[in-house]
């Protein structure tokens, strides 16, 4: 049986994945700050650990919980838009600093925390939830806190995919395309069931060719 921890779990994509994955019978790991909160999770009857990422101390607490458990497929999902204020002669400092922790430094936190689990699994796949907004090359500006969050989490999670290589892990770089979440909004082009069944096809097709490379949910190369 394929374990998959997912991360940012109680809505949105993270529980489409916990849907999908927990409906093709792969053990699921589900993480959010909120447990007890959860409903929608609890409904699938599927192993729930509370995990706020931006947390080391709960990232530890986690990866103390789970030694010993081999994990297939490790899907950073969580992550967060931040101030709704991003210009660059207005953002705050501080904010920017947070949203850099959770949606860059937190997956690499949590992926070193479970590297052994990771290593202990038959399929050592390592999945990060991107954006088309890091993408430097084709950026307009603006969202600089997010743009630059996502555009760090790509150039870890690429030299992740070559530091690790020697081991066996294989890293995704998947941007989810415009979704339909309370993060891409109402007017967003895609839904949730789409976007999931496309990244899992992503994920089961991983191999060593395609690790690192940053692509969309439905395989297209997207520029650094």
């Amino acid at each position: 049986m394929t374990t998959v921890l997912i991360t940012g779990a109680n809505r949105g994509l993270g529980l489409e994945f916990a849907r999908q994955y927990q409906a093709d019978g792969a053990d699921v790991i589900a993480c959010c700050r909120r447990p007890q909160q959860a409903d929608s999770l609890k409904a699938l009857g599927i192993r729930i650990e509370e995990l706020d990422v931006s947390d080391p101390a709960g990232i530890a607490r986690l990866a103390a919980s789970l030694k010993g458990v081999p994990i297939d497929i490790l899907i950073n999902n969580a992550g967060i838009w931040g101030p709704k204020q991003q210009d660059t002669d207005a953002i705050d400092f501080d904010r920017l600093a947070e949203v850099i922790a959770v949606n860059s430094i937190a997956p690499l936190r949590l992926a070193r925390a479970l590297k052994a689990n990771l290593l202990a699994g038959r399929d050592k796949k390592l999945v990060v939830l991107t954006s088309k907004m890091g993408s430097i090359s084709d950026s307009s500006g603006g969202s600089v806190a997010y743009r630059a969050s996502k555009a760090a989490l790509n150039m870890i999670m690429h030299a992740v995919s070559k530091d690790w290589a020697r081991e066996g892990i294989l890293v995704a770089i998947l941007h989810p395309g415009w979704v339909q979440t309370d993060m891409g909004g109402p007017e967003a082009p895609l839904t949730v069931t789409p976007a999931i069944a496309g990244m899992r096809a992503r994920i089961a097709e991983l191999g060593p060719a395609t690790s690192g490379r940053f692509i969309d949910y439905a395989g297209r190369e997207i520029g650094w």
